[in-house]
């Protein structure tokens, strides 16, 4: 708690003595009963205000309090909290981020917006609060998640030059995330077969790997693999 400012009949006292009786800051402060920090505030507070001493004629203690102790600036606009139900709903929309959602809150709010780091914390203060998910173990080994990703990645025909966009298979193993991805032309059924039923010798052996040494798992749809799909069987 601040220490209670003395009278400004005193601290005009404080600057007689120092300007005109010559007295040292703790000579000043034994004689008015002060502490010797607030010897020093005061005449600091008196030199950066350009204080002259003998005080000019017709200034009066109301004057000397506005010069050592201006009014405090007028609070500045309280910042708008964004709108994160909204940017909790729109973050499902494909190609939508955070970065997006902040420069459209931003641009919407130019002189009461948070920062980006900002933004980013307070949603992720939001999130936590929302209702808790379940959880799952995984055993290793057990599962495969295959799915397609969102996006599509253009790709160049180096004869004709031509852009086509390809797909992207992704398969996981859902104990050690190790993570398997092929580009695909469709998302029909001989690619998702394909993609399926052909993965590389680095899976199969990670998926070996996973489940501990001497244990056998291939990674295939032949009845010898749990596949999990992601959203199509």
């Amino acid at each position: 708690m601040a220490n209670p400012r003395i009278s400004m009949r005193k601290l005009i006292e404080v600057l007689r003595l120092r300007h005109t009786a010559g007295l040292s800051y703790r000579q000043i402060a034994a004689s008015l009963n002060l502490s010797y920090g607030a010897v020093s505030n005061y005449l600091t507070r008196a030199a950066a205000a350009a204080l002259a001493w003998p005080l000019p004629d017709g200034m009066g203690e109301g004057e000397v309090e506005q010069l050592l102790f201006p009014a405090a600036a007028a609070p500045t606009r309280p910042r708008v909290e964004p709108d994160f139900p909204t940017v909790h709903q729109e973050l499902r929309r494909k190609g939508v981020t955070l970065q997006l959602l902040w420069e459209e809150y931003r641009a919407a709010q130019p002189t009461a917006s948070y920062s980006y780091p900002q933004f980013c914390a307070r949603y992720r203060a939001w999130c936590s609060r929302l209702k808790l998910s379940l959880r799952q173990v995984h055993k290793a080994g057990e599962k495969l998640f295959v799915d397609y990703c969102g996006p599509t990645v253009p790709v160049i025909e180096g004869l004709s030059g031509a852009v086509r966009p390809a797909h992207i298979f992704v398969a996981v193993l859902g104990a050690s995330n190790y993570t398997y991805a092929e580009a695909t032309w469709t998302e029909g059924l001989p690619d998702w077969i394909g993609s399926r039923c052909v993965f590389p010798p680095d899976v199969e052996h990670n998926a070996t790997q996973e489940r501990g040494a001497g244990a056998h798992h291939k990674a295939s749809c032949r009845g010898k693999c749990s596949l999990t799909p992601g959203r199509r069987e």
